[in-house]
């Protein structure tokens, strides 16, 4: 099958083959004609298997078959993502596939200032792909239309639709036309649950699924290697030695352990670099190039952040604390064995993660391969039962839902929560523009300030 098969018109054609592009996936296969046709679409794929060009390239020539008139552009299409990187990456994608065609479109994520984001949207844009938080602020600030809107797109679907998002979205949602609306969803993940709640906001979805629900690429290899959990830094360095120049992703669980981590690292001789919600947006940027141009071979990142990290032929990830949620296993080791590639997925597992192991197991219906590394055997075998134990885990405040403010109808005073409880845990230092100015203004209000994507 070719692209020219699936309808696709010719100056998107040329955009493909000019990037080496000359047979669509089987996910762009089968949802390619369904957007084209106008209808609505929950898609589900391996993460690596063109999910982006699925929506973007049907996206892009819907919109351009609909000509404009003279005068500031309305925003037609709007797609969420639920991290920075990830909408920066669909931004870059769009902007490819449509340079032979009279498109415009911007990103929109927090961690950066607005002004330019402002100055865009003032032109007029025929595309927005944004992160919930920065949306609100820029809806809350009437600097955003989307009364014009025709077609919806989530992307990471899963995350966008869980009970974290879920508030954000649906403020977001009661802002959008209701009809004439095609709205689209691509996952890697789609849990029961999480179709229930889509098919609230969508009319007769077409349900497309290439690969079997919460399956990895067959290309990837598992290991996990039981560890007392105070030699895991000890395992992780054996391993990484084993081929010091191999470009290693590396997962952790929390923000502070990734700091922590990378320090332990750089004092051994290891190149390498963090990157999560409380890194500012610079930061994450920098080191996320880094890692692709090879000036580091390590990369130690939160789940959060690490949606939309795409880098070509990454021949390891390595979790060195396994994921509370056992299907952000499928998005984490889905950074290896792309397009064809084979793949490495190594777990280090401590015996309070026993539990997170089963969890992981039952999801795949695969027992993984699991065997002691010499050397670094652990002091007890892991248990496998049900009564397997799990880290304790801090409640955490539903994304996009804010506390009371003070002063608040109920009576009760309202209190900003740490930053652990705010979108990708993001801290405002008081630096960027008007800081102080916002400070005061806060102050005055007795309110929360606006998280921020």
């Amino acid at each position: 099958m070719s692209f020219e098969s699936l309808g696709l018109a010719p100056a998107l054609l040329r955009a493909l083959s000019e990037q080496g592009y000359t047979e669509p996936t089987p996910i762009q296969a089968a949802a390619i004609p369904l957007v084209l046709q106008g209808a609505d679409l929950m898609a589900a794929a391996q993460t690596g298997t063109g999910k982006t060009a699925a929506f973007a390239l049907p996206l892009l020539q819907r919109l351009s078959e609909k000509t404009q008139g003279d005068g500031r552009r309305p925003v037609r299409a709007l797609v969420l993502t639920p991290t920075r990187e990830l909408a920066a990456q669909v931004h870059d994608n769009l902007r490819e596939y449509g340079r032979h065609l009279k498109m415009s479109s911007t990103v929109i994520f927090g961690g950066v200032g607005m002004g330019n984001q402002l100055t865009a949207l003032r032109r007029g844009v025929d595309i927005i792909v944004a992160t919930p938080g920065r949306l609100i602020d820029h809806m809350q600030q009437r600097s955003v239309d989307l009364s014009k809107i025709d077609v919806l797109v989530l992307d990471e679907a899963d995350r966008m639709l869980d009970m974290g998002f879920l508030p954000a979205l649906k403020r977001i949602l009661n802002a959008l036309p209701k009809q004439n609306r095609q709205t689209l969803l691509f996952s890697a993940t789609f849990a029961p649950e999480i179709k229930a709640l889509a098919r609230e906001f969508m009319r007769d979805p077409r349900e497309v699924s290439v690969t079997p629900a919460n399956s990895v690429a067959a290309l990837v290899t598992h290991h996990v290697h039981p560890v007392d959990a105070e030699r895991k830094r000890d395992l992780l360095l054996h391993i990484l030695s084993i081929d010091s120049r191999r470009q290693t992703l590396v997962f952790s669980r929390t923000k502070h352990g990734a700091d922590k981590l990378v320090r332990h690292l750089e004092v051994s001789g290891i190149r390498a670099a963090a990157i999560h919600g409380n890194k500012s947006q610079n930061a994450r940027t920098k080191a996320l190039s880094d890692f692709k141009a090879n000036k580091i071979t390590v990369l130690v990142a939160t789940d959060i952040a690490a949606r939309g990290i795409d880098i070509d032929q990454l021949p390891v990830v390595i979790n060195y604390d396994l994921p509370m949620v056992a299907e952000d296993y499928v998005h984490r080791i889905g950074r290896t064995g792309r397009a064809g590639s084979d793949g490495q997925a190594i777990s280090l597992v401590s015996h309070d993660e026993a539990g997170l192991l089963r969890d992981i197991r039952r999801l795949l219906k695969d027992e993984l391969n699991v065997s002691d590394m010499a050397g670094y055997e652990p002091s007890t075998p892991l248990r496998t039962d049900a009564a397997a134990p799990r880290p304790k885990q801090a409640q955490r405040q539903p994304q996009g839902q804010r506390p009371p403010r003070s002063g608040s109808r109920d009576g009760k005073p309202g209190q900003r929560p740490p930053a652990s409880h705010r979108p990708h845990g993001h801290v405002n230092n008081g630096g960027g523009e008007h800081a102080t100015g916002n400070k005061r203004r806060r102050n005055r209000r007795g309110g929360a300030a606006s998280n921020k994507a």
